[in-house]
């Protein structure tokens, strides 16, 4: 937060401190105490650089309230009077339904912007919000800035873009880049982005002079893609119509955003609900040298045996070859067999499967040991989405003197529907081929929501636009990471980004708090899919 006050100038800092996991984290600090299930980092930061935003006249708005942001407003009010800064301090809360759902430890509505822009109006330099949407903490903004009412679609979608681009920070300026390899970029700590927001919605997206990273049409293509689905992104502000998105270059590390479509927003709001699963717990085997498929058969053959007739509900295991033949180091001449265990009954994947797994070790396949000792298990979450009618969410502003402005729900609503695909450009010619990774002509970036995953694919040129966007099926996606060949996948077609979008479900189980694969998260994908080899047209190469 110091290097945003200090870099350049400012109006607002934003700070999206919220996940699906982070949720999950915080309902497990509120159960110890109530007072807290707030982000805690948050405070740390402003004890630095309070004084110094109030100084400049910049605003913060952030949803590190989380659980708890009548908690949090006060805490940043003790702060201030603690450090002599006079800061006028609000806060947006009624997410919190938590009491509507029996069993499930967090349930918060992701509200939008509207209360933000009610507490800025009545002159807060601080708000902090519980669970909004993360892009509705630019629209609330920039409303209050340039006056916009409810129904100016186009403006708020330009916004909802705007913020999605700028919600997980240096992703957009160089962090987790499919290229960034290439000659001339130094990635190694790349500066926080930066959006210059215009009365008309329109947006440049850029970064502090002086900082690491780099801003171009991919990196900001590439966070366009982060976590979205179909078409139609919808929002409890606006419905922002992605295929409408137009990007230019506009100067070194400037990017500008125009052509941003709005619609009213859906009539309903995305509720998380985390709940606590049950138990898990996990051990990794290692094998070297010689043989790896049988040690790891002997290995399951005899845990499995040994946990007897009521083993864990779910058993799951993963041989993953990391062994090279006639290795230079222990490690490299290695494969890890990882086994993880869920159950309701934390007995189940506790001590048992510790001392199990542990008792074989003069027993079993030679070269025996494990990569840490197995623990006695630990909790796991479950996240689920579910839909309530927005006029049923008090979302409520609680301005600076305390006074409760409640936030109607919007007057026009219009359910999402589904788009017709995009049009497609013309397949390239017919012409020699050769078989090279996909990510030497796509890039990709991939992502979590709940149990379903996002993979969204694009080009850099139009010829490869014109290959990729015939090559990349749906189909050829099953065939190219397997995972995903049983499972329902949806392709989106973005012309305008020169991108294919797909939509995953189920690949994640649970979500992230299930642990239910390796990559739980689903992060990785995208450069699972890269590192797939296809016959590539010799022009692209």
């Amino acid at each position: 937060m110091r290097e945003m006050l200090t870099g350049g100038p400012l109006d607002v800092v934003t700070g999206d401190y919220l996940a699906e996991l982070t949720m999950l984290i915080l309902g497990r600090d509120r159960l110890k105490d109530p007072r807290l299930g707030y982000a805690r980092t948050f405070l740390r930061q402003l004890e630095d650089t309070l004084g110094l935003a109030h100084d400049r006249g910049v605003r913060i708005v952030a949803n590190a309230g989380g659980l708890n942001p009548a908690g949090l407003a006060a805490a940043v009010r003790e702060l201030a009077d603690r450090v002599g800064v006079p800061v006028k301090v609000a806060h947006v809360e009624g997410d919190d339904l938590t009491h509507r759902f029996p069993g499930a430890l967090t349930a918060n509505a992701y509200l939008g912007g509207a209360g933000i822009t009610t507490c800025l109006g009545a002159g807060a330099d601080v708000v902090v919000t519980g669970r909004v949407t993360d892009a509705a903490l630019v629209t609330g903004t920039a409303a209050w800035r340039f006056g916009w009412g409810p129904e100016a679609y186009d403006e708020l979608a330009g916004a909802v873009v705007a913020g999605h681009v700028l919600e997980c920070g240096t992703q957009a300026t160089g962090g987790n880049y499919a290229f960034f390899a290439e000659a001339g970029r130094d990635v190694r700590r790349p500066g926080f982005p930066v959006a210059e927001i215009h009365p008309d919605g329109t947006s440049v997206v850029t970064k502090h002079d002086g900082t690491g990273g780099l801003v171009d049409i991919g990196t900001v293509t590439a966070q366009l893609l982060y976590e979205t689905g179909g078409v139609r992104y919808a929002g409890p502000d606006v419905t922002a119509r992605l295929d409408t998105v137009r990007l230019e270059q506009d100067g070194p590390d400037r990017v500008r955003i125009s052509g941003v479509r709005g619609e009213a927003p859906p009539p309903t709001l995305k509720v998380g609900l985390n709940r606590l699963g049950g138990w898990r717990n996990e051990v990794v085997f290692v094998l070297t040298g010689l043989d790896i498929e049988a040690k790891a058969r002997l290995v399951r053959e005899q845990l499995e045996d040994a946990l007897g007739k009521e083993p864990p509900a779910e058993m799951r295991w993963e041989l993953a070859r990391t062994e090279h033949q006639d290795a230079d180091t222990e490690e490299r001449a290695a494969a890890l067999l990882r086994l993880v265990v869920r159950d309701q009954d934390a007995e189940k994947v506790g001590r048992v499967v510790s001392s199990a797994a542990i008792e074989l070790a003069l027993g079993s396949y030679p070269g025996f040991h494990v990569t840490a000792p197995p623990g006695k298990g630990a909790p796991y979450g479950v996240f689920e989405a579910v839909y309530v009618d927005a006029g049923d969410v008090p979302h409520t502003a609680v301005l600076p003197d305390g006074e409760r402005v409640a936030v109607p729900p919007p007057r026009h609503t219009r359910a999402v529907q589904d788009t017709e695909p995009g049009p497609l450009p013309e397949p390239p010619e017919p012409g020699p081929t050769r078989r090279a990774p996909l990510g030497l002509v796509a890039g990709a970036r991939s992502g979590d929501k709940g149990g379903d995953a996002n993979i969204g694919v694009w080009a850099r040129t139009d010829e490869a636009w014109r290959w990729l966007a015939h090559e990349l099926t749906a189909d050829r996606l099953g065939e190219l990471l397997p995972e995903t060949a049983e499972l329902t996948v949806v392709r989106h077609v973005l012309p305008n980004l020169r991108a294919l979008n797909f939509t995953v479900a189920g690949i994640l189980g649970e979500g992230v708090a299930a642990q239910a694969r390796f990559d739980p998260q689903g992060k990785a994908l995208g450069e699972w899919l890269r590192a797939r080899h296809v016959d590539i047209p010799e022009a692209l190469l």
